[in-house]
C-alpha cells in the first residue's frame, strides 16, 4: 500500500533498507552464530544520522518523530531483529530524558545520543519485578548532594555495552509506586557493574546483561523530573516506544514473507513450483494480509502521536499486541512454507522465528498489553455514561 510517506520520510526509509540489505544481511548469520554485538552496523547507523531521527534538532538530532523511527526500524528488523533491537533500545532509553530531562540534561546528553557517540539502555525490569512494574526492589538514598543507589535490574538490553543508562529506582517505599524515581546513570560510575551476558533464543546480535548498583553514587542534578515521578516516566516512555516495537514485528515478519515467497518460486514438487499449489497461495494470502493490516495500525499510531495526542497507552499498546502476533504467526508459517529447508540455519526464517517471540514478551507482555486496551475501555465506557 501507499502510505503516503513525505519524500523524506521515503528518503529515511531508502536509507535504513540500503543499509540494512548491504551491511546487516550479509552478517547477520555470523552475528547470531557468535552472538555478537553490531558496533560495526551501529557506526553505519551514527554516520548516517539514523540516531538522531528523533532528537530535536537544537540536541543535534533530525528533528523527527515517532513515525520516521518506526520506518527506520522496521527496515532494520527486515533483516536482523538482532541489529533492530541495538537500535530501537537506544531510543527506548533515550525518552526519560527527552520527555522528562531538564535542560541541562538534555544539552549534557542528547547531542551525544544524537550523533551515535553513545549507546543508551533504559533500566526497569527486574528478577521480581517484570510485568508488575510497581514492585520494583532498587533502592535510591539521598546522602548530601547524591543519591545512592542498591539493587539490580535483569535483562537489560544494550547492559553492558550502552554509556548512558535510564534507570528506575524507589526513593520512597512508603508511597509505593509512588515513591519510584528515575536517574541518569553513566557507565564507569563507582559502584555500577555489569552481569554475564545472557545466552537466548533470539536476537543473540542484542547484548543483555545485568545491571548491579552496589553503593552506587549518582549526582542529584542526575534525577529525572522530580522525586516520586519514576513510575510516570516509565510508563510515558513505554507508551512511546511501544510503536517501535510493533514496527519491529511488521519488520520481521515482512522479511519472512520474502522468503518464503522466494522459496516457493524456485522449490518444486510434482512438476511445479510450490507457488503455484492454492494452499501455499493461501498461506502466503494471508500473511501478506496480517502485515499490511499491521503495518496501517503501527503507522496510524505513530501518527497520531506524532500529532500531538497525549494519552496513547491504549493505542500504543494496540499497536505493539497487534504486530508483535502478527510477527510470531508469520514467522512460523514462513518456517512452514519452506518446510524441512525452513528449520534449517541455511535459510534466514527460523532465526527470525526464534527472533519473533521475544517482541511478544518485552516492553510488556502481550498480555499485560491486552490488560492495558481492557482498562482504556473500562475508562471510556464510564466517562459515556
Amino acid at each position: 500500500m501507499d502510505y503516503f510517506l513525505t519524500e523524506e520520510q521515503t528518503m529515511i526509509r531508502d536509507l535504513a533498507r540500503q543499509i540494512a540489505e548491504e551491511k546487516v544481511v550479509p552478517v547477520r548469520e555470523e552475528l547470531d552464530e557468535r552472538e555478537e554485538f553490531p558496533w560495526e552496523i551501529m557506526k553505519v547507523l551514527a554516520r548516517s544520522d539514523l540516531f538522531g531521527l528523533f532528537i530535536p534538532e537544537e540536541y543535534g538530532g533530525l528533528g523527527k518523530g515517532s513515525l520516521e523511527l518506526c520506518i527506520a526500524v522496521e527496515e532494520l528488523s527486515r533483516a536482523c531483529l538482532g541489529v533492530s533491537t541495538t537500535y530501537a533500545a537506544n531510543a527506548l532509553g533515550t525518552f526519560p530524558v527527552l520527555l522528562f530531562g531538564s535542560d541541562e540534561q538534555k544539552k549534557k546528553y542528547l547531542p551525544d545520543i544524537a550523533a551515535g557517540k553513545r549507546l543508551v539502555a533504559f533500566g526497569l525490569t527486574e528478577a521480581n519485578a517484570g510485568s508488575d512494574a510497581g514492585g520494583i526492589q532498587t533502592t535510591a538514598r539521598l546522602e548530601g548532594n547524591e543519591y545512592v543507589l542498591n539493587g539490580t535490574k535483569q535483562w537489560i538490553t544494550n547492559g553492558g555495552e550502552a554509556e548512558i543508562y535510564t534507570i528506575i529506582a524507589i526513593t520512597d517505599r512508603s508511597k509505593g509506586a509512588r515513591g519510584a524515581s528515575a536517574f541518569i546513570v553513566e557507565k564507569g560510575t563507582l559502584g555500577f557493574n555489569f552481569g554475564k551476558k545472557e545466552k537466548k533464543m533470539g536476537i543473540r546480535a542484542s547484548a543483555t546483561r545485568e545491571l548491579i548498583f552496589d553503593n552506587c553514587r549518582v549526582p542529584k542534578e542526575n534525577m529525572i523530573a522530580k522525586e516520586g515521578m519514576g513510575f510516570i516516566v516509565a510508563m510515558k516512555t513505554l507508551d512511546n516506544s511501544r510503536t517501535g516495537v510493533g514496527a519491529q514485528g511488521v519488520g520481521v515478519a515482512q522479511g519472512a514473507l520474502d522468503e518464503a515467497i522466494k522459496f516457493a518460486r524456485e522449490r518444486h514438487q510434482f512438476g511445479h513450483p510450490i507457488i503455484s499449489f492454492q494452499a501455499i497461495q493461501h498461506m502466503l494470502a494471508d500473511m501478506a494480509t496480517q502485515i499490511e493490516a499491521a503495518r496501517s495500525l503501527v503507522y496510524s499510531v505513530a501518527r497520531y502521536i506524532d500529532n500531538g495526542a497525549k494519552d496513547i497507552s491504549k493505542e500504543s499498546a494496540m499497536a505493539k499486541v497487534f504486530a508483535t502476533d502478527v510477527a510470531m504467526r508469520v514467522t512460523i508459517d514462513a518456517v512452514q512454507v519452506m518446510g524441512g529447508s525452513g528449520y534449517m540455519r541455511e535459510y534466514p526464517v527460523e532465526k527470525m522465528m526464534r527472533d519473533a517471540k521475544i517482541l511478544q514478551i518485552y516492553e510488556g507482555t502481550n498480555q499485560i498489553q491486552r490488560n492495558v486496551i481492557g482498562q482504556a475501555l473500562i475508562k471510556e465506557a464510564a466517562k459515556r455514561k
